[in-house]
């Protein structure tokens, strides 16, 4: 596998050097530059476009701007978004950090072995990636099909397990339309049109789960795979193949933005 490049943004020169210390001693990384600010952070990662960048979102000094939203600049300039590594001094940020994708969170001071951890997860989906293409560039070769399609499938959906006196309730991610709190416990909505009810709170499930599921209400965390519309007047998504709607607040705006921004990454058009 070919080296992976990375910038690190960080206003702390101490965490800077004690990240590039670990890097150096991980074979498949290789240091392109640093910053300590947004806007040259910014420049660099379009100058060089690496594939990781771990990133400040509690700096020292308020002017530096860095924070998550320097992700939504990401998705802004860039076709391919790079896995972004955040660290941060407490696990304040935690929540609004997984709204955001990011493929880690790194707690200052920051210990090797969790720093292992974070790249090893990014190392392995870059070697998973490299199979896709390689098994693409052999179906292009005209190399049976089957093959191609067992490297691809290999990551299977998330497995859910729900529990409840002695019950086992197993269910794809993939097959989750949305969440909806019910005091506190959480309704979970099927694409087989199915309701089942687990008693953990809603904000325990936007803990646990990452893109494509995204919190848009209290009273919501909804699987973006399924929307079909999405109207910022009347603040309603519309689900797929029915004619169900479902709300978002204004306090979650960003994640709706962020939708969008998704789904204009994909084979987009807009007419």
């Amino acid at each position: 596998m070919s080296a992976l490049t990375y910038i690190i943004i960080n206003d702390c020169l101490e965490t800077t050097a004690q990240l590039k210390d670990y890097a150096d001693d991980c074979q498949e990384l290789l240091f392109v530059a640093s910053a300590t600010e947004y806007q040259k952070g910014l420049d660099l990662v379009l100058a060089h476009t690496p594939k990781i960048i771990f990133l400040a979102i509690d700096p020292k000094a308020k002017e530096s701007q860095l924070s998550l939203h320097f992700i939504n600049a990401l998705h802004k300039y860039l076709t391919v978004v790079p896995k972004v590594i955040v660290t941060a001094k407490s696990k304040e940020l935690a929540f609004e950090a997984i709204n955001f994708q990011v493929s880690g969170y790194l707690l200052q001071p920051i210990h090797r072995n969790e720093f292992f951890q974070a790249v090893l997860a990014i190392t392995k989906t870059s070697k998973l990636e490299q199979m896709q293409q390689q098994a693409l560039s052999l179906l292009d070769g005209n190399v049976e099909s089957n093959f191609v399609s067992n490297v691809i499938s290999s990551e299977k959906s998330l497995l859910l397990c729900v529990k409840s006196y002695g019950d086992y309730r197993y269910i794809r991610a993939n097959e989750v339309v949305y969440f909806k709190a019910d005091n506190n416990s959480t309704d979970i909505y099927l694409q087989t049109g199915e309701m089942i009810t687990a008693f953990k709170t809603l904000k325990h499930f936007e803990g646990l789960l990452r893109n494509p599921f995204y919190r848009i209400h209290n009273s919501y965390l909804i699987n973006s795979n399924y929307i079909a519309r999405i109207h910022t007047g009347s603040k309603l998504c519309t689900l797929r193949n029915t004619v169900k709607k479902i709300p978002f607040s204004k306090s979650y705006r960003s994640n709706i933005e962020l939708i969008i921004d998704n789904f204009s990454e994909d084979n987009y058009l807009e007419v």
